[in-house]
């Protein structure tokens, strides 16, 4: 996830649209599988967003106990899923990494799901981007903030440097 959404012209995005919301489970043990994968820029998942506290009806303001909100682990961080995981999508940088990631679905997920490649993901900075990140924002959280959201709630995770550090010690 080191290069920035800028300079990545010719990378590469696909969707991954599961005939199935995806349990938590099965939504970390995916997403940290993508996460190994070389040449991922970003990834954003999408689905419908899972309350905190009921907005109307008799049990107005109490907590919201829903099966699919459960911390899961992404590398070496632990994230509280905010939405039902619906979609995910992905930049790439080359084309071997597509195919390692189909691999992974396929290995993955017990049931069908769709793997497109096309747009899905911004490179240039909306109305959105700029109230929530700013003039300077950086590139590669373009397109990917929710309206919704505040500020506080965007998660970014980047891979670790371990990695660099033992390409060098090897080198």
């Amino acid at each position: 996830m080191s290069d920035s959404a800028s300079n990545t012209e010719d990378s590469i995005q696909i969707e991954i649209f599961p005939s199935r919301i995806l349990s938590p489970e099965t939504a970390q043990k995916l997403m940290a599988e993508i996460y190994k994968v070389d040449g991922v820029i970003r990834v954003m998942v999408q689905g419908n967003r899972l309350p905190d506290k009921v907005g109307a009806g008799p049990g107005t303001g109490e907590k919201v106990e829903h099966p699919l909100k459960k911390p899961i682990q992404i590398g070496d961080q632990v994230i509280e899923l905010k939405v039902c995981v619906g979609r995910i999508r992905v930049e790439l940088s080359n084309a071997e990494a597509k195919e390692k990631i189909r691999e992974v679905c396929e290995k993955l997920l017990p049931f069908p799901f769709e793997f497109r490649e096309g747009h899905f993901l911004r490179k240039k900075p909306t109305v959105t981007d700029y109230a929530k990140l700013g003039p300077e924002a950086d590139p590669r959280l373009l397109g990917m903030v929710d309206p919704k959201a505040r500020t506080d709630q965007l998660i970014f995770i980047e891979k670790q440097e371990e990695q660099e550090e033992k390409k060098d010690k090897d080198e």
